[in-house]
């Protein structure tokens, strides 16, 4: 049985907020983010609302996209996006679980919040090599 579509998208949200916080971080404009992170949440704060059955959420999609009118082509990305994701914790126990616990990140936190994430691209500069100063 697949879990009700509220229930992950209010876990949804919170995984969002790790989004928001790389994006703020990007040197370069990210408007596009930022509207299409909108659109998302826009539809988990809806799917919450109106709580569609699980058998009935990707139609329910479906007419939040046939709704938006100018803004179909994200909308319709991004409800692909949160179906994906929806449809992921039923099949990736890891993943509802990463759900579960708040979906820790880097971002959100700090990096012992999310011990699997890495947490430098690159060794610590006393590693890199070079003279080491005291």
């Amino acid at each position: 049985m697949s879990p009700r579509p509220a229930a992950i998208c209010r876990e949804l949200l919170a995984a969002l907020e790790a989004s928001e916080g790389r994006r703020r971080r990007r040197k370069r404009d990210t408007t596009p983010d930022a509207i299409g992170l909108g659109i998302k949440h826009a539809l988990l704060e809806a799917a919450i609302a109106d709580d569609p059955e699980a058998e009935a959420f990707e139609g329910w999609l479906l007419e939040r996209c046939l709704a938006a009118g100018g803004e179909a082509g994200a909308t319709r990305a991004m409800a692909l996006e949160v179906l994906a994701e929806w449809r992921l914790v039923s099949t990736v126990p890891d993943f509802g679980a990463w759900l579960d616990r708040g979906a820790p990140s880097d971002d959100v936190g700090g990096p012992d919040m999310a011990p699997h994430t890495p947490q430098y691209s690159e060794p610590p500069r006393e590693t890199r090599g070079g003279p080491r100063s005291p």
